[in-house]
Order: structure tokens, then C-alpha cells, then sequence
């Protein structure tokens, strides 16, 4: 009984991602998402599609090889990338 159900997906996997991210809610019901690569993933179209298709929020975003490189999401940078804002 897990207090906290994650899944960790890469950015750079784009659709794959998102098929991941839907399959392991329906399998375990997630809580949240964590997606790293998110600095090769330029615009970031990734954690639009995997936040929406499960409905459950993006906690962090992995930007480098270490823990220190776990960013907070924040959406707006997202939206602003893509041309949304």
C-alpha cells in the first residue's frame, strides 16, 4: 500500500510516453508524474500530452544526470514554449 504511486517516463519519447504513462495508470492508478529528459525535449509537448491523457499532475521534470537536477514543473514555462501563452 504506497502512499505515493509515480510514473517516471522520458520527455524525448513524445507519443511513447504518453501510451506508457496511460497504460501504468490503468494498470496501478498513478498519482502523479515524473518525466526526465525534459532538457532535450525542447518544447516540452510531452508533459502536455501524458498530464492530459491521464489527468494527473507533473511533479518534476529531470534536466541533467543527478538529483540536484530535478526542476519543479511549472506549466506556464511549458505553455509559453510551445506559443500557448
Amino acid at each position: 500500500k504506497p502512499d505515493l504511486k509515480l510514473f517516471v517516463g522520458e520527455s524525448i519519447t513524445g507519443n511513447d510516453a504518453t501510451l506508457q504513462a496511460r497504460t501504468f495508470n490503468d494498470a496501478v492508478g498513478i498519482d502523479g508524474i515524473i518525466l526526465s529528459k525534459a532538457d532535450v525535449d525542447e518544447k516540452g509537448g510531452t508533459a502536455l500530452s501524458v498530464s492530459h491523457i491521464t489527468g494527473k499532475p507533473i511533479y518534476y521534470l529531470g534536466v541533467g544526470q543527478n538529483y540536484e537536477d530535478l526542476q519543479d514543473f511549472h506549466k506556464d514555462v511549458i505553455i509559453k514554449n510551445l506559443g500557448l501563452d
